[in-house]
């Protein structure tokens, strides 16, 4: 399934891929951004992945649990794959935490990817006490809650996380989450380990 900030339901089924026919260079895709891009693995890896999503987005939440760690030992730490990932906020409480996300982060990708899986795991929570959760992985990451609220107010940082999506939505006509590009193609909604894996096999062969 692919979940739109137009149709953001989610109690949605995990359950489709959407397949579209759309391939952008590869190029286009990995463009500088607005805010640096946060990835794993080497700069000069055969293939790189650029993944879209959202904290609050159930599907992106599936996937970080059962297909990334899948990706990550046999494509990221192998030196086969640089995996991106970009936000693409559905709704405020997903900006929320993306302004946390890289609050917390820096410019330390690890740590960035780590807050990330934090976020998803407490996904629940995040839906339904959006603040307290907040403040909790602030305070868990050394911040005060000032400092949570300040980041919160961060308008630098909302711009620049805006103009990320405005280019993920005008240029790659990204349209929800999860979406993946890999090496320019594009996969949209959900797709397990196996999909990426014929992917990602039959690049490093070509």
């Amino acid at each position: 399934m692919l979940i739109t900030r137009r149709a953001f339901v989610a109690a949605l089924p995990l359950t489709a891929l959407v397949t579209r026919a759309i391939a952008v260079p590869a190029s286009e895709v990995t463009k500088p951004q607005a805010l640096p891009d946060m990835a794993l693995g080497p700069d000069d890896a055969r293939v790189t992945i650029v993944e879209y999503a959202a904290p609050t987005c159930p599907h992106c939440a599936a996937f970080n649990r059962d297909v990334f760690p899948k990706i990550k030992s046999e494509f990221i730490d192998t030196g086969k794959v640089r995996y991106v990932f970009r936000e693409f906020p559905l709704n405020i409480k997903d900006l929320a935490c993306a302004m946390l996300t890289r609050r917390i982060a820096g410019e330390d990708s690890a740590k960035y990817f780590a807050v990330v899986d934090i976020m998803f795991r407490q996904q629940d929570q995040l839906v339904e006490k959006t603040s307290d959760t907040l403040r909790l992985i602030g305070r868990q990451a050394g911040l005060s809650a000032q400092a949570v609220e300040d980041c919160l107010k961060d308008q630098a940082m909302q711009d620049k996380i805006s103009a990320g999506q405005k280019f993920a939505e005008d240029v790659l006509k990204v349209e929800g989450t999860p979406t993946f590009f890999v090496n320019g193609d594009e996969i949209v909604g959900e797709a397990g380990f196996e999909e990426f894996a014929r992917r990602i096999n039959s690049l490093l062969k070509s």
